[in-house]
């Protein structure tokens, strides 16, 4: 049984995430964490709330970052991918549960030095709550049993940035917080727009959770009109790749997925703000910048079809 921390900034595929650790008979949710990045942490807050209350989540929700701790690229959220409220604009009401008294960085070293070497942490959003949770714990990496993280871009089968030509949105939302915390030492999985964009989940298979997987499956259908009418206008497809939830497939089922050792750096200024640049262990160059640094885990390719059965196999148990 996997024990989970879920470090999100709760839009559409991390709501699809959120539900696919929910109903994973794999995973005990032990918190929910919240930023900025899809929408405001206001908004990511009250839709981790709703989603728990829904769903009869047990796990607590902390309030998270609300700005990234160094620049970023670009201001403001992309409503035009998740609507303002970042669920896709459908409505909902107000939660009548409350966010918990502690702070985000803080509830993960509160939950991790509670249970050391035997929490996963699954990041999808801005990499701020890990870097200030290793600000408030310097000794977290040697008491987490895993961090696996959706976020950045490699190059790798022909996929690159989407924010920029070589950026991916949650590391160039906080490009000095993702250095902080690839360099950390924490046992880190990437698993980048290199794999997640190689799995792309069609009309059909949001039509397939809205009939087999209950009122997550609706919830799931219902948020995704907006998300793949944006993929529809930028990419002619009415279609969207798997993001939030290849980070959950890879900790569910690791199988899935061909990994290599890299040290990783971010550009943190510039024209390449956010990139994230990986080196072969023990590589020499004329910078030192990747030498004597950890080494972390990056993702370079995927059973698409695998995982996506996986999807919708655990999804169907929301039926149940």
């Amino acid at each position: 049984m996997k024990q989970v921390i879920f470090d999100t900034d709760i839009g559409i595929d991390d709501a699809m995430a959120l539900l696919f650790l929910h109903y994973s008979p794999d995973v005990n949710l032990l918190g929910i964490v919240t930023g900025f990045g899809n929408a405001s942490v206001e908004n990511t807050t009250r839709n981790a709330l709703f989603l728990k209350e829904q769903f009869n989540i047990d796990a607590p929700v902390f309030r998270g970052a609300a700005e990234a701790i160094g620049e970023r690229l670009g201001e403001g959220y992309p409503d035009f991918v998740h609507g303002s409220n970042g669920l896709g604009e459908i409505e909902f009401a107000e939660p009548g549960i409350e966010v918990e008294s502690t702070a985000g960085a803080q509830g993960i070293v509160d939950l991790v030095t509670a249970n050391p070497n035997e929490l996963s942490i699954v990041a999808v959003g801005r990499m701020t709550n890990l870097a200030l949770a290793l600000e408030l714990c310097p000794e977290l990496p040697s008491l987490v049993k895993e961090v696996v993280i959706m976020g950045g871009a490699f190059g790798l089968n022909g996929h690159r940035g989407n924010v920029s030509p070589v950026a991916e949105a949650n590391i160039a939302g906080d490009p000095q917080a993702a250095d902080i915390v690839f360099t950390s030492g924490l046992p880190i999985t990437i698993v980048g727009l290199d794999v997640t964009q190689e799995s792309i989940a069609s009309s059909h298979f949001f039509d397939q959770l809205r009939d087999d997987a209950g009122a997550a499956g609706e919830l799931i259908y219902r948020i995704s009109r907006r998300y793949l009418e944006f993929h529809q206008e930028r990419t002619g497809h009415y279609e969207c790749s798997v993001h939030d939830s290849s980070a959950v497939a890879y900790l569910l089922n690791p199988d899935l997925f061909e990994t290599e050792q890299a040290v990783v750096r971010v550009v943190t200024e510039g024209i390449a703000m956010g990139e994230t640049i990986a080196s072969s262990p023990g590589a020499r160059y004329e910078s030192n910048e990747w030498q004597d640094k950890p080494t972390v885990n990056i993702c370079t390719s995927v059973d698409s079809d695998r995982l996506l059965d996986l999807y919708k196999s655990t999804l169907a148990l929301a039926s149940n």
